[in-house]
């Protein structure tokens, strides 16, 4: 009988994952700029995302996200197979998760302001929601196979979209921020305030490469969940996956540019190396070797991850931590900042402390 059990490494990476939106990003960067010279380090700029084409390491948070809810999906489909429950209550399950994320992203992006004339209706919560959803879907009704012949479609297939076919409404290139496709979707169907004004990062045609990395880690579920290889041997094989698909995504790249912002086919293969290599890791360290003590920081966080996610935009956990340590880092001098990041990251991260103490967790 397959596994169903929940993967603590998963729970520590989704932690892991988040640590840097919660503030560990912001730390580094402060602390960099401390340093003489710092803030003309690699490290400093793979703090921020690339302006259009590029890769950095913040670039990877996302898509490492996705790719984690991808993973769960196999063992969570699994438990409620083996609870009986029918096909219908999956589906209600998968489109209620789906409007939940949504509504939490049009919360975040300010929807009690009641303003709206200028709301944007894209997210990052209503992606995961929508590319998670469609890959479920076909994750319950196609098998492996299949699902291998789609993922490469859509990635081809968006490709040619993108790369040759132009916005009619510009005369700049089809790989440029005025001139693509995915921008002028989003322009002609009018849905909310664009994030960069012409153009949306989590626009709507972007969501068909973003299913693709959610499968990816569908597929990953589903080959951890599999009894046939031992730990290691699993852990071989995903190291080997990821640096196939890193040489793809790169050698994609020369034709299709590695681009978060149109979620290109070369990111999806590059990103998806990246969250594969990451995911082997941490199974390697906590579910094969057994190294688990040092988990718990992490798995705080990744146990209550869309709690944090949305709570961070509503309450402000840097004045928490300038008013109990403002004191002292006016005392630091270049190093106060980094002082009220560390207690800013310290304040968010005893919320959900407690609420991991009382058992309290957000399921969506």
């Amino acid at each position: 009988m397959e596994k169903s059990k929940r993967l603590l490494s998963l729970d520590a990476l989704r932690g892991f994952d988040m640590l840097v939106i919660m503030g560990l990003a912001t730390l580094i960067q402060r602390i960099c700029q401390a340093v003489p010279g710092g803030t003309e380090t690699a490290l400093y700029a793979h703090m921020e995302h690339a302006v259009w084409d590029g890769f950095t390491f913040m670039d990877t948070i996302f898509p490492l996200f996705l790719f984690i809810a991808g993973i769960s999906f196999p063992f969570s489909y699994a438990k409620q197979q083996a609870q009986g429950r029918t096909r219908g209550q999956v589906y209600r399950k998968i489109f209620s998760r789906t409007l939940i994320l949504i509504l939490f992203g049009l919360m975040v992006n300010g929807l009690f302001r009641l303003d709206f004339a200028h709301l944007r209706v894209y997210s990052v919560l209503g992606r995961i929601g929508i590319a998670w959803m469609v890959a479920a879907l076909l994750y319950i009704h196609c098998g492996r196979r299949a699902r291998a012949i789609i993922a490469a479609c859509l990635l081809v297939g968006y490709w040619l979209l993108v790369a040759f076919v132009p916005a009619p409404d510009s005369t700049a290139g089809p790989l440029t921020q005025d001139g693509n496709i995915v921008g002028y979707v989003d322009r002609v169907l009018g849905i909310g305030t664009l994030y960069r004004g012409n153009f949306d990062p989590e626009g709507l045609l972007s969501n068909i490469p973003a299913v693709v990395t959610a499968m990816l880690g569908m597929f990953t579920g589903e080959f951890v969940r599999s009894e046939r290889l031992s730990g290691s041997r699993k852990v071989a094989y995903m190291f080997a996956a990821a640096a196939v698909m890193l040489g793809l995504g790169l050698l994609w790249g020369q034709f299709f540019p590695v681009n978060k912002n149109l979620w290109s086919s070369s990111f999806v293969l590059v990103c998806g190396a990246y969250s594969l290599a990451m995911f082997a890791l941490f199974y390697w360290i906590i579910d094969v070797k057994g190294w688990k003590k040092w988990t718990t920081f992490f798995v705080v966080i990744g146990m209550n991850s869309i709690t944090i996610y949305v709570l961070q935009h509503f309450v402000d956990f840097f004045g928490i931590s300038e008013y109990f340590l403002g004191g002292l880092a006016g005392m630091a001098g270049v190093w106060g900042p980094v002082i009220i990041s560390v207690g800013q990251i310290a304040a968010a991260w005893l919320v959900l402390y407690f609420l991991y103490r009382q058992k309290v967790f957000l399921k969506v």
